[in-house]
């Protein structure tokens, strides 16, 4: 991109906390598009509109509470007919964003483990999401970094969407050839996905931004819609539709006469569809889409009274300059019109940002909520994480545990709107505590689910009722604490640095929730055993023939495989699953009660003032 202007506003936030739900196989996360991540599901537009702005640190101190006050005591409004073209396009732009990822989150870890993949080797594909929890990183170059012809987000969008869908193509063409053998093409698999989700998080910092000043002023709050909505539909074509129709068992038992060894969509077709789809959309984003049509209408109409001076993006996207100073008024109104700028550098622009990030750092109670970030999500990460993988090990369909996620997905559109309700109050983390040990009873309800698992193998209609409640307990609270955090977060983000504050504090959630993935699936290999013995009931031995060989502790399906190949018959001794998921509830158990449950109320109590940095 050439001719690059630099805008100081801070980093775009990240709504959301990616790997927050269980529909992903390895759990915490993308209902929230989670999503769920899953995909996020957000229910409650106050919440997003705060924490998706990424001109939240310019914006003043009285907007940020005009914004804040309107939200909470007035009904929300229905879209402006100016605006539906608007919120369609970031509808789809959002959507596919959750192509990729319901791909990543969803069906791939399915099939890994269908194709006999130990826990761990799935903890190292989850290392694919990873983009999503570093976000931090790299968002104030997107955010500073710009091409003033094309846009300050169509800058991104543009080579970032073209690349993506590239990306698929290629991947499409290869990735028959990298399943032929899954462990040798493990690493090759994930550093690609990981590519993928690393365009996608991108994506998300530039679209994020663009909703703010795309949509006006009385649609802001359509923003989170358009983002549950789109990132719910691509992460449920890419993991509901997308596994059914992959699956040969349904294809014939449903819709074919003549049974075949494959499904109606392959992989590789799939892929190289969005691939095509992603380029697509980017030529019409390019030829047809201003960056911002709220200001050409605006200078169509000369009607300045429409214009969104509370809106830093709108005032100052075309001026390479920051403000130097603020001033306030008697009555605590912010005055931006009147106050001095600043030409600045790239490099200095960047620098500004990411001492704003460490200043939030430093603050006392910014580094104990860190700690409580990054330790509230143990005591449920080996449910999320894993549950939905050994039922896949002891036979449950993974097209049936798709289904799970299909009667889920009107349940979480429920949820979240609720769950915003909740989470308004004087208390906003008291949803989020009373869902921790709702998230704590449904890590032991799947303990449960696999002790019951039919010895038969035959999935019988209660069985799998229980599975679709316990899902539905386990999303019902993972939304309710998505949604109750980013009401905190909303409420203590210092107005002045708020897109910084936020992202920061989003950013180390989404970790939180990230880095006990791989530890949890690692533990869960580790203290599993199993022991190949011979399957010669009658023959007389005094030592175990396979005691040398490398799969005597067939503690893997492969292993397993190899030990009955081999004339073996492999024992279990100890399933790991089982103590991994007791360990992580009684240490949820134990944090709650002796410091977070304190930690949070302690949190919620401080005074605005206690969250601010010091100028």
């Amino acid at each position: 991109m050439a001719n690059y202007n630099v805008n100081s506003s801070s980093t775009n936030t990240n709504s959301k906390e990616y790997n927050e739900h269980n529909v992903s196989p390895y759990g915490d996360g993308l209902s929230s598009t989670k999503s769920r991540l899953n995909s996020p599901l957000i229910g409650d537009g106050n919440v997003i509109v705060n924490s998706l702005d990424g001109s939240a640190s310019s914006l003043s101190s009285s907007s940020a509470d005009m914004f804040n006050n309107k939200n909470q005591t007035k009904k929300a409004m229905s879209l402006p007919r100016k605006d539906r073209p608007q919120f369609l396009i970031l509808v789809l732009l959002y959507l596919i964003q959750g192509i990729p990822i319901g791909l990543s989150f969803g069906s791939i870890p399915y099939i890994l483990k269908s194709s006999n993949l130990s826990y761990s080797q799935i903890g190292i594909f989850t290392l694919a999401s990873y983009p999503y929890s570093f976000k931090l990183i790299y968002s104030p170059i997107v955010d500073s970094i710009f091409s003033k012809k094309i846009g300050r987000r169509k800058s991104w969008i543009i080579p970032v969407q073209f690349l993506s869908g590239i990306t698929l193509i290629l991947l499409g063409l290869r990735i028959e050839k990298l399943f032929d053998d899954i462990e040798k093409n493990l690493y090759d698999i994930t550093f690609a996905f990981f590519t993928l989700i690393l365009l996608c998080a991108t994506q998300d910092i530039a679209v994020d931004g663009w909703a703010l000043t795309i949509l006006s002023k009385n649609a802001l709050s359509y923003a989170s819609t358009a983002q549950t909505v789109g990132l719910n539909i691509g992460y449920f074509l890419s993991f509901t539709i997308f596994l059914t129709f992959n699956s040969p068992e349904f294809a014939n038992k449903y819709l074919r006469k003549i049974p075949k060894d494959y499904g109606l969509i392959s992989l590789k077709q799939y892929l190289i569809f969005w691939g095509f789809f992603f380029i697509l959309i980017t030529i019409i984003i390019t030829l047809f889409v201003p960056e911002n049509p709220l200001k050409e209408n605006i200078n169509l109409k000369n009607d300045d009274s429409n214009k969104r001076n509370d809106d830093i993006e709108l005032n100052t996207m075309d001026m390479n300059i920051v403000p130097i100073t603020t001033a306030n008024n008697t009555d605590g109104t912010n005055i931006n019109s009147t106050i001095g700028h600043e030409e600045l550098s790239p490099i200095e622009s960047l620098k500004a940002v990411y001492k704003k990030m460490y200043n939030v750092v430093k603050l006392h109670n910014v580094k104990i909520f860190i700690i409580l970030h990054l330790i509230s999500k143990i005591g449920f990460q080996a449910n999320e994480a894993a549950t939905n993988l050994k039922l896949l090990e002891k036979g449950f369909s993974k097209e049936d545990l798709a289904i799970t996620v299909l009667i889920d997905f009107p349940f979480e559109i429920i949820f979240g709107y609720y769950a915003g309700h909740w989470s308004s109050g004087v208390e906003p983390l008291k949803p989020w505590l009373l869902a921790f040990l709702g998230r704590l009873i449904a890590a032991f309800a799947g303990q449960f689910l696999i002790i019951a698992f039919p010895k038969s193998g035959e999935i019988n209609g209660v069985y799998f009722i229980l599975v679709i409640l316990q899902h539905l307990l386990g999303s019902f609270m993972s939304t309710i604490q998505f949604v109750s955090i980013c009401a905190f977060h909303t409420r203590i983000a210092d107005p002045l640095i708020g897109g910084t504050y936020m992202t920061t504090l989003n950013t180390l959630s989404n970790l939180g929730g990230q880095w006990p993935k791989l530890v949890v699936l690692y533990m869960i290999d580790k203290l599993t055993k199993g022991e190949c013995i011979s399957a010669d009931v009658s023959a007389v031995q005094t030592t175990n023939p396979f005691i040398n060989e490398p799969y005597y502790n067939c503690n893997t399906a492969t292993l397993k495989k190899q030990c009955v190949d081999n004339g073996g018959d492999c024992i279990s001794l100890r399933d790991g699953y089982y103590f991994t998921n007791m360990l992580c509830v009684c240490i949820g158990i134990l944090t709650y009660f002796l410091w977070i449950k304190k930690t949070a109320k302690y949190l919620e109590k401080l005074p605005a003032s206690a969250w601010r940095v010091k100028k």
